[in-house]
């Protein structure tokens, strides 16, 4: 960032300001919960938040030069996020340690996006954009995957740009709900759904473990210690597991897919 972008980012008031009562109405509303079913669903002031500044983005409040000017504060938060989890990672190493082969196998999880979201995506007509949308979460070491090996204009590349939106605007919202939903709903430790939560995106482990936390507080010092460091194992293997795993699968079971599919068509 230039020093001129820099300096109008820091003298731009109506952003900050807006950022401000944002964060302050926020805050005063507090977290609100409601059953479903034998569920409980959370809902935080980072959720609330998110959804104040997208509808603040279509009015005439925010224009497009603050939005840009927004999204590098967006790296200085996760930056402080990071290491406030670095800080509690460390006093519960052992705990982590003891964890074992389900931390460090984690990120096999996310090959659920191949058997449950490709299947579908081509049921509904869609074609070669299935391998990008499906093939991973589309975090940032995703889409460079996909660019690299595709290119940006290319089927793929348009796929996984468009899933890397949608959960950039929604993903946080959706696992902040959801986390602490299934955690209250089923018996699984509430450790697994922090484990879960760390998917390689800051802003989305921290929604979904902010709903854990509440679910769960007394638990707050393990939730945040296992979906920090699941978190920074899925940003460390993830693109590993998306090259030679889910990437060739996900084009594997594409071909096999889409060949029965023209099959059935055809008939």
């Amino acid at each position: 960032m230039s020093s001129e972008i820099t300096y109008g980012l820091w003298k731009d008031w109506r952003l900050h300001g807006l950022v401000l009562l944002t964060v302050a109405a926020t805050e005063a509303i507090g977290t609100y919960s409601f059953n479903v079913g034998p569920g409980v669903v959370m809902l935080l002031p980072m959720l609330y938040a998110l959804i104040v500044g997208l509808i603040l983005y279509f009015t005439p409040l925010i224009k497009d030069r603050q939005s840009e000017k927004a999204e590098p504060l967006i790296v200085l938060g996760v930056g402080l996020l990071l290491a406030k989890i670095g800080v509690v990672i460390g006093p519960s190493l052992p705990e982590i340690i003891a964890a074992g082969p389900a931390l460090l196998l984690q990120e096999l999880g996310n090959l659920g996006t191949v058997f449950l979201a490709l299947p579908v995506a081509i049921l509904l007509g869609l074609k070669r954009e299935t391998i990008g949308m499906t093939h991973s979460v589309a975090r940032e070491p995703n889409v460079g995957l996909i660019m690299d090996k595709y290119g940006i204009n290319s089927p793929e590349g348009r796929g996984v740009m468009a899933v890397y939106i949608f959960g950039t605007v929604f993903g946080a919202v959706f696992l902040g709900v959801i986390s602490g939903f299934l955690a209250t709903i089923t018996p699984l430790d509430p450790l697994s759904f922090a484990m879960a939560s760390g998917i390689g995106s800051g802003s989305m482990m921290a929604a979904a473990s902010g709903s854990l936390i509440a679910a769960y507080p007394a638990l707050e010092t393990q939730i945040v210690a296992f979906a920090g460091a699941s978190n920074l194992l899925s940003l460390s293997t993830g693109l590993y597991v998306s090259m030679f795993i889910a990437l060739p699968l996900t084009e594997r079971l594409y071909n096999v897919l889409s060949a029965r599919k023209s099959g059935r068509g055809e008939r």
